[in-house]
C-alpha cells in the first residue's frame, strides 16, 4: 500500500477499506512503564542513550505533544485501550478494574479478523486479564488479587516498588525481577514475531508491555557506570520553591522528597537513565526480529508509555501530577513506505487517539463511545479541524484534591478542586517555571480554559463513587487474603532474580 492509497484508505469507511484491502497492516505496539518524554535522544536529551527508539522515530513519525489521560498506570492504560477518558471508563485509581464489557481496540481488531496477543504488562486488576486479546503471553506483573505479593524480594521495603522515598534510597547498580520480567517479555515477543513470519495467513495486533524504566532506580552496572558522572542534577530555583502551589507542596511533603541530597538525586537519576537504556536495548531486539521475520514492511509499529516520570524535575519524582515530565508521553508511529520518515508532528494528541487510529488502519469497526479520534488526518499531513487539545485527570490522593488538566494550544491549565489553578504558556515557558494561575493579565485565557476543563467532569460524583468502592474493596481484600484464589495469569519471579550491590 503506497502513501496515496494509505491516505485514501484512512479516510474511507472501515467496511469499505476492509473490503478493498487484501493486505492490511500488522500492528506491533511497544509500551513501557513510566518513561519521561524528556529522557529520549530524539526528543533532545543529549545524555540519554536510546539509539533504537531514536532510529524508530527517524523511520517514522514522532508526536511532539502527546499526553496520557491520567498520570497513573491503571487509569492511563484503560484510556489507551478504550479511547475513553477516565471519567468515561470510571477507572480512576490503581485499584480499579476496567469492566469486561467495555470494548477495547483489541476487540475491534479481533472482530476484523486480526490475531491479537498481549505479551506482558498491562496492569489489569481482577480475573479478566485479556480485555479483548485472544492470547496472553507472559502473565501479569501486578497482583491480580490483593493478597498476592509483587515479585520483588521480601526484604525490599514496600515503598521501593512504588512512589515513596524508599525507591530513591535503594538506587544503585544491580538487578531486579523487573528486569528479568522485561527480558522474558522481549524473548516472548521475538518468538511470537518469528512464528508470525512463518504463518502470515491473517494480520496480527501484538502489544508488548514492559515494566522498565519504572522504579526502583536500580540498573545494570555497565549503565550505572556510564551515566553516573553524566546525568544532570536538577534543582528547583529557590523562587520556584517559595512559590510552589499548595497542592504541589503537599505532594512533595507527603511523599517524603522535600529534603533529598544532591547525591540521592544523582544516584536515582543515574538508575533511571540506565533503565531507559536497558529498555531501549529490548526495543532493538524486537525490531531486529521484526525485520528478520520479513514482516517489517507491512507492520505499523507504535511506541508509547503509560505516563511519564519526573526524575527530580521540579523537586518531584514518579508521576501523579501534571507537569510535563509526568503527563506528556513519548509517541512514535512508523510504517515503511506509508508514513513519512523523520516527520515531527507538533499538534496535541492523546492516548485516547491511538485506538481509533489503529481501528482505522485495520479497516475495523470504530470504537463505540470513544472520545478520542483517528490521527489519520495528521499522519496524512492535514491539520484542518484537529482540536489541538488534550485532557488528563487524577483522583484525590495523599492530600492533593481531585485534579484535571487541559492542554490547549500553547496553554496548559491545571484545575485543583477547591484550590487556585496552575497555568503555563508552554511556548514561552517550556520549563513550567512561571505560574500564571493568578495573573490578572491572563484572566480571560484562564476563564476560557477553566470552562473547558470543568465541562462534563463529574468531580463530586467521582469522589462519592471512590468512597463507595473503598468500602467494597475492603471486603474483597479480606476475602482474597483468606481464600487466596488461584491466579494462573500471575507472573512469578524466578529464584535469584534480585541482586543488589547497593545495600538498603
Amino acid at each position: 500500500m503506497n502513501r496515496r492509497t494509505f491516505v485514501a484508505a484512512m479516510a474511507a469507511p472501515a467496511a469499505a477499506f476492509q473490503a478493498r484491502s487484501a493486505n492490511r497492516p500488522n500492528v506491533l505496539v511497544l509500551m513501557s512503564d513510566q518513561h519521561s518524554s524528556h529522557v529520549l535522544g530524539c526528543r533532545g536529551d543529549k545524555v540519554a542513550r536510546t539509539p533504537n527508539l531514536d532510529g524508530l522515530a527517524a523511520s517514522g513519525v514522532l508526536f511532539e505533544n502527546a499526553y496520557c489521560q491520567s498520570p497513573l498506570c491503571v487509569p492511563a492504560r484503560a484510556s489507551f485501550l478504550t479511547g475513553r477518558q477516565p471519567h468515561e471508563t470510571r477507572v480512576w485509581t490503581n485499584g480499579d478494574a476496567l469492566p469486561s464489557d467495555t470494548p477495547t481496540f483489541a476487540h475491534s481488531l479481533g472482530a476484523a479478523g486480526y490475531d491479537t496477543a498481549l505479551i506482558g504488562r498491562m496492569h489489569f486488576n481482577g480475573v479478566d486479564q485479556w480485555h479483548g486479546f485472544a492470547k496472553r503471553l507472559v502473565g501479569s506483573l501486578s497482583p491480580m488479587y490483593p493478597h498476592l505479593e509483587y515479585p520483588l524480594p521480601p526484604n525490599l521495603l514496600e515503598g521501593a516498588k512504588g512512589s515513596s522515598r524508599d525507591a530513591i534510597r535503594v538506587a544503585g547498580p544491580g538487578r531486579t525481577a523487573y528486569q528479568v520480567y522485561d527480558e522474558q517479555v522481549t524473548q516472548a515477543t521475538v518468538e511470537y514475531l518469528n512464528q508470525r513470519g512463518k504463518d502470515a495467513r491473517k494480520p496480527f495486533c501484538a502489544v508488548a508491555g514492559f515494566v522498565l524504566p519504572h522504579s526502583p532506580y536500580i540498573c545494570a552496572k555497565q549503565d550505572w557506570d556510564y551515566y553516573y558522572d553524566r546525568v544532570t542534577v536538577p534543582q528547583p530555583p529557590p523562587r520556584e520553591v517559595e512559590g510552589l502551589h499548595p497542592a504541589i507542596r503537599a505532594w512533595r511533603r507527603n511523599r517524603g522528597v522535600e529534603d533529598l541530597t544532591i547525591e540521592e538525586i544523582r544516584r536515582a537519576r543515574t538508575g533511571y537513565y540506565g533503565l531507559v537504556t536497558e529498555f531501549d536495548r529490548h526495543v532493538g531486539s524486537i525490531l531486529d526480529a521484526l525485520k528478520k521475520s520479513g514482516l517489517s514492511e507491512n507492520t505499523v509499529v507504535v511506541y508509547t508509555t503509560d505516563h511519564g516520570e519526573m526524575a527530580g524535575e521540579h523537586g518531584m519524582w514518579w508521576k501523579s501530577n501534571f507537569y510535563e515530565g509526568a503527563v506528556s508521553t513519548p509517541l512514535i508511529m512508523a510504517w515503511p513506505g506509508n508514513m513519512p520518515a523523520g516527520r515531527r508532528i507538533p499538534e496535541i494528541v492523546s492516548h485516547v487517539d491511538i485506538g481509533p487510529t489503529l481501528a482505522a488502519l485495520a479497516g475495523a469497526e470504530p470504537l463505540p463511545s470513544a472520545s478520542g479520534r483517528s490521527m489519520a488526518p495528521l499522519l496524512s499531513g492535514s491539520t484542518q479541524d484537529w482540536p489541538n487539545e488534550a485532557f488528563s485527570e487524577y483522583a484525590p490522593q495523599l492530600g492533593v484534591p481531585a485534579t484535571r488538566m487541559i492542554r490547549s494550544g500553547p496553554w496548559k491549565l491545571v484545575h485543583f478542586d477547591g484550590m487556585r489553578p496552575q497555568m503555563f504558556n508552554l511556548e514561552d515557558d517550556p520549563g513550567e517555571l512561571r505560574d500564571l494561575g493568578e495573573s490578572p493579565a491572563h484572566a480571560e485565557v484562564r476563564r476560557r480554559l477553566l470552562a473547558r476543563v470543568l465541562h462534563g467532569w463529574p468531580a463530586d460524583e467521582m469522589k462519592r463513587e471512590l468512597s463507595r468502592r473503598a468500602r467494597e474493596q475492603r471486603l474483597i481484600r479480606l476475602w482474597s487474603q483468606q481464600v487466596k484464589p488461584e491466579a494462573p495469569q500471575q507472573w512469578i519471579a524466578p529464584e535469584g532474580s534480585n541482586v543488589f550491590t547497593q545495600p538498603w
